[in-house]
């Protein structure tokens, strides 16, 4: 048992519980015990002080790349299609080795920005690369993340008019094989379950009809998600309109992929009758504000979205779209984009942390389990310090995580268990990482005459 007392609490439950001074306890389940305001019940298990702390939900990152840590700080000032052009070639010889090194590092920094659970789109298979899924995934339990990994997949290459080069795209039949294999041997579906697959078809412009429709069909006699972009650029809504004669989210409700069992990467750009849409089916948005701007894709209406009831989650994207990939501080790009959007009432602390926590747990289908402090949950848990020089002054603990720097993890917990304390990651060395991360860098840039 952990007991953490003499803490902030924000819970993040449906009536947005805030205790200034309480505590939470962790019972030898992994699941939370108890949380309330004051002090901690008398008992045994180790007793954590969090005064100057504020203990959140662990976040859930909702939307990502692990591979792409292997490319960062390239193309630097491309929009995404010229971006995409770029590391397409490079992309193409990525083997095992070189995204287990990847993964293991971005996963590692997820956790030290306060990630508890993290999703994966991987969706590049090179024909000699190796088991590419089972290395992330290997680097997920070296972690000791939460992973939802997704089998992504491609099939519509430049000769056929999509954007990927012939030789990184799949056959349909090849892609629907493989992404069935993985559900079978990955997925876990049981209460408190560490890893769980999603089904994942890349894009608009990189997946053929037939893929994306089979794909759902596949998901869904399966009983798994379903995950895609959809609306991140205008090049990308140029090229639905010319090719398919629709927008992407009216290309994405023929073929089956609006309903509560699916969620969206991005959601730029989104019309009235889109939001609308998905609002009604309950489709959810991972909105990765950080990796927009960076790719000046435009800021998604997140205000809108929440207004119509869309699920939406807080995602880093891809670590060669979004360097930084530190979710702790995609709080305050958030809100920040919102509000340049629509003033400061677009968003508040509260709904940023909201974003963060219960909207990644109910994109990735575990609001029954994850996203809030609550008796029964699972206890994936954040302590942030919050009383050290770049915080000094704030009183309110939520403002200082959300406006202020990014904060230190004092301690994370995955299902009770620590994976960070005091800055620092339990299971793995983050030296040893970062090694590791610019080896493969290195190595996948000296293939391609890089």
């Amino acid at each position: 048992m952990i007991v953490v007392e003499n803490v902030a609490v924000a819970t993040v439950d449906a009536d947005d519980t805030y205790h200034a001074d309480g505590h939470v306890v962790v019972g030898d389940d992994g699941r939370i015990a108890a949380v309330g305001a004051g002090p901690a019940p008398a008992g045994e298990g180790r007793r954590v002080d969090g005064a100057g702390c504020l203990i959140t939900p662990g976040l859930i990152n909702s939307h990502h790349h692990l591979y792409q840590w292997a490319t960062r700080g390239l193309a630097v000032d491309e929009t995404l299609f010229g971006w995409l052009k770029t590391l397409y070639p490079i992309w193409g010889r990525l083997d095992a080795e070189v995204v287990g090194a990847a993964a293991g590092a971005g996963l590692g920094w997820l956790a030290l920005s306060g990630c508890t659970t993290s999703m994966d789109h991987h969706y590049v298979f090179p024909r000699d690369g190796g088991d590419v899924l089972e290395a992330e995934i290997e680097a997920a339990r070296r972690i000791g993340l939460r992973f939802h990994p997704t089998r992504g997949s491609m099939d519509l290459g430049q000769r056929d008019g999509g954007l990927p080069p012939d030789n990184i795209v799949e056959s349909t039949d090849d892609a629907l094989a493989a992404t069935e294999s993985a559900i079978d041997r990955w997925h876990d579906p049981s209460p408190g379950s560490m890893l769980r697959i999603a089904v994942a078809p890349c894009s608009p412009f990189s997946v053929t009809e037939r893929l994306m429709s089979e794909a759902a069909a596949l998901a869904r006699r399966k009983g798994v998600r379903l995950h895609t972009h959809l609306a991140e650029t205008d090049d990308e809504e140029d090229f639905c309109r010319e090719r398919f004669g629709c927008t992407p989210t009216e290309y994405a409700e023929r073929l089956g992929w609006l309903g509560d069992d699916v969620w969206l990467a991005h959601g730029v750009h989104l019309d009235d009758s889109a939001i609308a849409k998905l609002g009604a089916t309950g489709t959810g948005v991972a909105h990765c504000p950080s990796s927009n701007a960076r790719l000046g894709a435009g800021a998604a209406r997140v205000r809108e979205l929440l207004d119509h009831r869309v699920p939406v989650g807080l995602g880093v994207d891809g670590s060669a779209s979004q360097e930084a990939s530190h979710l702790g501080e995609e709080l305050r790009q958030a809100l920040y984009t919102a509000r340049t959007r629509g003033g400061p009432g677009a968003l508040n602390a509260r709904e940023a942390l909201r974003l963060g926590t219960m909207g990644g747990a109910r994109c990735l289908g575990r609001s029954d389990e994850l996203g809030s402090i609550e008796a029964g949950k699972l206890a994936d848990l954040v302590v942030w310090r919050l009383d050290g020089l770049g915080h000094a002054g704030i009183d309110d603990r939520l403002a200082a995580l959300v406006f202020g720097p990014a904060a230190p993890v004092e301690l994370a917990l995955v299902g009770g268990r620590p994976v960070v304390e005091r800055g620092e990651l339990v299971h793995a060395d983050a030296a040893v990482l970062a090694n590791e991360a610019a080896r493969a860098h290195r190595r996948l840039l000296d293939r391609t005459g890089n």
